[in-house]
């Protein structure tokens, strides 16, 4: 059996106190934003790692280009990452500058784009000029709070930009899928409710939605 040396004991502190200020950083960030515009964040509490988990659960890895939406503090960007997708391949987009700037802290080989998600066609992710075509979308947008006209702009570039057969992934508090059906017609897409998340505050619902070829 291998003997610890003496240095271990402060190693495993030094890691576990690295982690809880990971932690109390994260928290941090995200009341910050929630103070400055609770609406916009969408969410009292940041999303637990157990949804994380679940709304990522579908994403295979080295699939190619993931884009996800209102990032906030990155808990679902970690999730794809030990799913095993690669940094370089995701778009992250955050509209909120504090919280963006600490995402190209953490995620130096991902692209992050700082606008709102209604504004995804100045970017390249509309008309299917995405170069290449995504592989899969996951939402952390409070789309509950929007508007139909900011839902079918946000819907429509997505599934512009989705390879043929691919899969927005979002969440909901509700048990209602939180795209307004009307706007789902628009767009010639089809909703799944996929997992509920009791381990979250408060308790959530993945759907899965996809575009019929």
């Amino acid at each position: 059996m291998r003997a610890i040396g003496k240095q271990e004991p402060v190693q495993a502190l030094k890691a576990a106190w690295h982690a809880k200020a990971a932690v109390a950083h994260e928290y941090r960030n995200f009341f910050l934003a929630w103070r400055k515009n609770p609406k916009a964040v969408g969410a009292v509490m940041p999303s637990s790692p157990a949804l994380a988990r679940a709304i990522t659960r579908h994403i295979e890895p080295d699939s190619g280009p993931i884009l996800e939406l209102g990032v906030g503090t990155g808990v679902f960007t970690r999730a794809l990452l030990a799913r095993g997708v690669h940094q370089a391949d995701l778009i992250l987009v955050e509209r909120d500058l504090q919280l963006a700037d600490a995402l190209r802290g953490q995620f130096p080989l991902a692209q992050v784009v700082t606008d709102d998600a209604c504004r995804l066609g100045r970017h390249g992710l509309q008309h299917g000029t995405a170069i290449p075509p995504l592989e899969a979308v996951v939402c952390g947008l409070p789309l509950l709070n929007m508007t139909a006209t900011q839902q079918l702009r946000i819907g429509r570039s997505v599934f512009a930009a989705l390879q043929p057969g691919r899969s927005l992934y979002l969440f909901t508090y509700g048990l209602r899928c939180p795209v307004r059906s009307a706007v789902r017609l628009r767009l010639g897409v089809q909703a799944e409710r996929m997992e509920t998340v009791v381990a979250n505050v408060p308790p959530a619902h993945v759907w899965r939605l996809w575009r019929q070829e």
